[in-house]
């Protein structure tokens, strides 16, 4: 089957070399100039199985009342005049309820064990480079209210099969030397050595490279304006070319993985996809001082940040802002990364050659994304993955291979 991938993204990405290897003509269509230079582009870095416990959760709604002022919140609510943001925040409180927190970590846990395996299996087939660790994934927590409200989703995780297992402070410091300077801080913490880092853009543009070599076709430049329905079935994307001609291209299927893109393009079509922007910053900055560095991965819970090792640079990366499709970046909440980041690690990292990114993550509000099909016959959804897309992006693209292909996946998982 000739299959059209709109959106090259870690995650459009993986699909197109899934797709490819499942034997389909696959045709990828992004506006930037490579792949990997949006979203993918200086993310967190993790592949992390363990972050499986979604915003939306019982402890949610007091935190974010109390963040709405902070120009520094963790999760911060820009309110607007716009009824999407409105419809994704009632949505996003139903989604607190304990019930439904349960069922979407269930959901996330499933669907990133499988992922990483995926991600294993791919690396040992092609030898792909992308400054990986596999040195798992360190939660800490530097307040004793936050530790004991993890306890009970990390032991709902080892249930399912992930090993997430509690630590002290002094097993974190010895899991990672380079927190003896905050020692005083530490609470706590949890580990899940299964989990890896790596950096997400050179391992979007090496896989593009990869399914490039194998037939996949990656058409660069070129913008989606719109889809075309006939019946139950899409008939034709309208395409602005980089030169700025208008175009028609054509597919038997086509795969909807544009990240906080998809929903407006969707919205053409009358389907409706919980899928609002959530504007995340990082921080990469020049290693200053090796032994003062972290080389396993970790993530603050508290102050909703990831840390991770790509070679000789530190990249954090966290917050999240819902306002709208804004890309500017906030310096004040960059710089509240940094604070963080010398606060616990005060010789790791050169602050003065830090460099400043913001990107939109595409959320829903249960934190699971749209794997499957749509009420057209020949239009699938792969996105809505928020902070995950890097550790979905395969799992969810083997999985979704599959289905266009007309067999069942292999993940036990809310398939669309």
């Amino acid at each position: 089957m000739n299959v059209v991938v709109l959106g090259a993204g870690v995650v459009g990405t993986a699909a197109a070399w899934y797709l490819r290897a499942a034997g389909h003509d696959v045709l990828v269509l992004e506006r930037q100039a490579a792949a990997g230079m949006e979203t993918s582009y200086a993310n967190g870095g993790q592949i992390s199985v363990s972050h499986a416990e979604p915003w939306a959760n019982p402890g949610a709604p007091l935190k974010v009342l109390k963040w709405l002022m902070r120009e520094d919140a963790p999760l911060l609510f820009r309110l607007r005049a716009d009824p999407a943001q409105w419809r994704w925040g009632l949505r996003f409180l139903l989604e607190c309820l304990p019930g439904r927190t349960r069922c979407n970590i269930v959901q996330l846990v499933r669907l990133g064990l499988y992922s990483r395996a995926a991600l294993q299996a791919l690396r040992r087939e092609t030898g792909i480079r992308y400054d990986h660790l596999e040195r798992g994934i360190l939660h800490l927590y530097t307040s004793e209210r936050e530790l004991a409200a993890a306890a009970r989703p990390a032991a709902l995780m080892r249930e399912l099969g992930l090993d997430r297992q509690p630590k002290t402070p002094e097993e974190c410091v010895a899991i990672e030397p380079a927190l003896a300077s905050a020692r005083r801080l530490l609470a706590g913490g949890s580990y899940s050595a299964g989990d890896e880092s790596g950096d997400a853009h050179r391992f979007t543009q090496e896989l593009a490279g990869l399914a490039a070599a194998r037939g996949a076709r990656f058409d660069f430049g070129v913008r989606v304006e719109a889809l075309f329905a006939e019946g139950d079935t899409v008939s034709g994307i309208r395409v602005t070319r980089a030169d700025g001609r208008p175009d028609t291209v054509r597919g038997g299927a086509y795969v909807l993985a544009l990240g906080s893109f998809s929903a407006p393009l969707a919205a053409r079509l009358g389907l409706r996809l919980a899928i609002y922007p959530a504007r995340g910053y990082s921080v990469t900055m020049p290693v200053k001082n090796p032994a003062a560095a972290y080389t396993v991965s970790l993530t603050d819970d508290e102050y909703k940040l990831v840390f991770s090792r790509l070679g000789d640079r530190l990249r954090v990366a966290g917050t999240a802002e819902l306002g709208g499709y804004d890309t500017a970046i906030n310096e004040m909440r960059c710089r509240a990364i940094v604070r963080r980041t010398l606060e616990l690690f005060p010789e790791a990292g050169e602050p003065r050659q830090a460099r400043f990114w913001a990107g939109l993550r595409p959320s829903t509000p249960s934190n699971v994304p749209y794997i499957g099909r749509t009420r057209f016959a020949n239009l699938y959804l792969d996105t809505g993955h928020g902070t995950l897309g890097w550790t979905h992006a395969c799992g969810s693209g083997r999985a979704l291979a599959d289905i266009v292909s007309g067999r069942r996946p292999e993940l036990d998982f809310a398939f669309c």
